[in-house]
């Protein structure tokens, strides 16, 4: 398992044997507005669904570093200020690595959001998410991010990656792992 990941701290020893792939998943807010943005994926796994930035944390890239840079190449916004506040496992029915993705919040920035080949940015009301365009675990857990708490979260999915078979979602007093 990548030395990065902490799912270890989490997961059952049945899921800590499956090979893991780090993940950053970035939302920038606009506090002042209660607004989030959200990018229309254009191509690739995830497309057509909103949802924020991020992607994959590239090897022996700090996970946060990670969450900067995908930000950057996927809305042009330049994070000033990122808090992680979730982290989600994925099981995918017939696939043998698990997504370990690490939810941040970006509250400052610099820029302005621009449409780029990966993603068309659109904000949103932060109570007014568009679920019906998301991802089926983003509805159980964004509630966290209302009321301002951290989260853990582990979401089974057919291989529909529709269709959730099981999931565990908690509130957790602090996401450093080590």
């Amino acid at each position: 398992m990548d030395p990065r990941s902490v799912a270890r701290f989490v997961e059952d020893a049945e899921h800590q044997a499956m090979a893991h792939r780090l993940y950053t998943l970035v939302f920038p807010m606009d506090a002042q507005n209660d607004r989030v943005l959200l990018g229309m994926k254009k191509r690739g796994f995830g497309r057509d669904k909103l949802n924020g930035f991020g992607g994959k944390v590239e090897a022996n890239e700090a996970v946060t570093k990670g969450a900067i840079r995908e930000l950057a190449e996927e809305s042009g916004l330049v994070a000033k200020s990122i808090k992680q506040c979730g982290l989600l496992l994925f099981y995918f029915e017939n696939d043998p690595v698990a997504m370990e993705v690490h939810v941040f919040l970006v509250d400052r920035y610099e820029c302005v959001a621009v449409e780029t080949d990966e993603m068309r940015p659109q904000w949103f009301g932060i109570r007014d998410m568009p679920f019906e365009l998301m991802w089926a675990d983003d509805s159980l857990w964004w509630p966290y991010v209302l009321n301002g708490q951290k989260f853990v979260g582990q979401f089974w999915f057919k291989a529909d990656q529709v269709t959730i078979t099981k999931q565990k979602l908690r509130a957790v007093d602090s996401l450093d792992f080590a």
